[in-house]
C-alpha cells in the first residue's frame, strides 16, 4: 500500500492550528490530493491524453454564538501557500461569526474517533504510463469493432488515478489513506441509419491485477449493442420487471436515499416513520460495509474521523437504522453510524460506502422461469423518483421475457410503481458481484406497470 504524503497531513494540521489560534472554538481540515491519467481511442486512432494533478484543502471553523450554539463556515482553496492559507483562515473565521446558529454542528464525539487506521489494500502502488493505457483502450475498441454488426465506435478509454485523503480535527484526530483506481471502457454502435443502437461496457478496480481484460470489455460492449438491434415497442400493461445487475443497484440506492439521516431529519423521506418495521420483503438484507478489502468505496474512517463498522440497514426486510453523520444523528437524538462523507467544499453529510443487497438463492434462470410475459431492464433513463412519496417512474430499455426466456429487444418503455410496494415485491437472484460502489444481484419486482405504445 502506498502511504500518502505526510505533507498533506502536515498541511491539514497546520491549517487546524491556525484556525484555533485565530479564534475558532473547534475546527477541522481535509486535504485531498489527486493524480489522474486518461487515454481515449476512437476508430483506431489515439484521440486524447489527459493528465491532472492537484491538492485541494477544505477548512472548517466553528465558533460559539451568543446563545451558546455553534456556528460554522467552510472555505476551500487550491493555493495552499502560507499567505493564501492565512487569508483563507481569516475569511472562514469571519464567515463563521456571522453564520446562523446551528445547534447540531460540531465535531464527532471523541470516543468514536478511529484509534487504528485499517489497511484495506486500496492502493496497488502502480502508475501506468500513457502508452500502456493507450494499448488497453486500443485493444478494447479493436475487439468491439471485430464483432459482426458493429458499424461505428463512440470510443474506448483507459484510465488510472490515485487519491489521497488527510483529515485533522482540533479534537486530536489525524488520519490519512490513499487509493488507486484502474478502468477500461468501450462504447459502440451497431446497425445502420435510423436503426442504429448503442451500448457499452466497462471495468474498474482498485488493483490493476483485478481489472477485466480490455478485449473482454470491447467484445461485451459490441455484443450488447448488436443484441439491441430491431427493438420493438410494447403496449402498456402490468408485468413482472426484472432488473439486470447493471441497473439493480439503483433500487438499493433509492433505499439509501430514503434512510439518509438528513432526509429523515427534514421529514422528506417516505420511510421517515418506519424504523423497526417491515419495509422490504422477508429475507432481504441490505448491508453497508466500509471495510471491504480493495472495495470501490472502502475507507478506514469516515469524513469526521469516526471508525465505520459494517452495518445492516435492512435485515430480514426490517429497517434497522438510518445512515447518519454526527449532525444528522444529533437532530434525530441518536449516535452517528460513522457514515459522514466529506469534500473540501462543505461540511460533512451522511452517505453510504460499499452498499449492497445480499444475494438470493435462485439462479437468474430460476428467477424468471415462471414469467409468462415480463420485461428485463438493462438501461434506465431519467431520475423520476419522488423521495417524499416513493413514486417511481423511469424510462427504460431491455428485453421482453416470454415463457421464462429473453426474446427480443424493447425500447421506449416507462416502468412505474411506488418504492414502498416495489420493496415488498422484490426477489433477488444469486448472482451478486461487486463491480460498483452500490451493488445488487439481478432483481425481480412483481406487479409493476409498464407504459409503452
Amino acid at each position: 500500500m502506498t502511504i500518502p504524503s505526510k505533507t498533506d497531513l502536515e498541511l491539514a494540521a497546520t491549517a487546524v492550528k491556525k484556525l484555533m489560534a485565530a479564534g475558532a472554538d473547534a475546527a477541522d481540515a481535509i486535504a485531498a490530493a489527486g493524480t489522474s491519467l486518461g487515454v481515449s481511442f476512437r476508430m483506431g486512432k489515439l484521440e486524447d491524453v489527459e493528465r491532472s494533478e492537484g491538492t485541494d484543502l477544505g477548512i472548517r471553523a466553528m465558533v460559539r454564538g451568543d446563545g451558546g450554539a455553534m456556528r460554522q463556515a467552510v472555505v476551500s482553496l487550491t493555493d495552499t501557500s502560507g499567505p493564501a492559507l492565512d487569508e483563507a483562515v481569516e475569511r472562514v473565521i469571519a464567515m463563521a461569526r456571522i453564520a446562523p446558529d446551528d445547534p447540531y454542528c460540531g465535531l464527532a464525539d471523541t470516543s468514536r474517533l478511529a484509534k487504528d487506521i485499517a489497511n484495506l489494500d486500496l492502493d496497488d502502488g502502480q502508475e501506468p504510463d500513457a502508452d500502456t493505457l493507450a494499448a488497453q483502450a486500443e485493444a478494447a475498441e479493436k475487439a468491439a469493432l471485430d464483432v459482426a454488426g458493429v458499424t461505428n465506435s463512440m470510443g474506448a478509454g483507459a484510465g488510472w488515478s490515485r487519491s489521497q485523503v488527510a483529515l485533522v480535527t482540533s479534537d486530536g484526530f489525524e488520519g490519512t489513506y490513499s487509493g488507486s483506481s484502474h478502468s477500461v471502457s468501450c462504447s459502440v454502435l451497431a446497425g445502420e441509419g435510423t436503426g442504429m443502437e448503442r451500448d457499452y461496457d466497462y471495468t474498474s478496480s482498485r488493483h490493476l491485477s483485478e481489472l477485466d481484460a480490455p478485449e473482454t470489455i470491447g467484445k461485451s460492449a459490441a455484443d450488447k449493442a448488436v443484441k439491441r438491434l430491431n427493438p420493438r415497442k410494447m403496449k402498456s400493461q402490468a408485468v413482472p420487471v426484472v432488473y439486470d445487475p447493471r441497473v439493480s443497484g439503483g433500487l438499493v440506492g433509492h433505499l439509501a436515499g430514503a434512510v439518509s439521516g438528513a432526509s429523515v431529519a427534514r421529514g422528506t423521506s417516505f420511510l421517515k416513520d418506519r424504523m423497526g418495521e417491515q419495509v422490504m420483503a422477508s429475507g432481504l438484507v441490505v448491508v453497508d460495509d466500509p471495510h471491504i478489502v480493495r472495495g470501490r468505496s472502502s475507507k478506514p474512517f469516515d469524513g469526521e474521523g469516526v471508525t465505520a463498522e459494517k452495518l445492516a440497514l435492512v435485515d430480514d426486510g426490517v429497517l434497522k437504522t438510518w445512515i447518519m453523520d454526527s449532525s444528522s444523528a444529533r437532530q434525530l437524538g441518536l449516535e452517528t453510524t460513522g457514515r459522514a462523507a466529506r469534500g473540501t467544499g462543505g461540511p460533512p453529510g451522511p452517505a453510504t460506502t460499499n452498499l449492497y443487497m445480499e444475494a438470493g438463492t435462485q439462479s437468474v434462470e430460476e428467477l424468471i422461469a415462471d414469467i409468462k410475459e415480463g420485461f428485463y431492464v438493462t438501461e434506465l433513463i431519467g431520475m423520476g423518483v419522488n423521495g417524499i412519496t416513493g413514486d417511481y417512474s423511469r424510462g427504460a430499455a431491455g428485453y421482453w421475457i416470454e415463457d421464462g426466456e429473453l426474446t427480443f429487444p424493447v425500447t421506449e418503455i416507462t416502468v412505474a410503481g411506488n418504492l414502498k410496494d416495489m420493496f415488498m415485491a422484490m426477489t433477488p437472484a444469486s448472482d451478486l458481484a461487486f463491480r460498483y460502489g452500490t451493488n445488487a444481484p439481478t432483481m425481480r419486482v412483481d406487479g409493476m406497470t409498464i407504459a409503452g405504445a
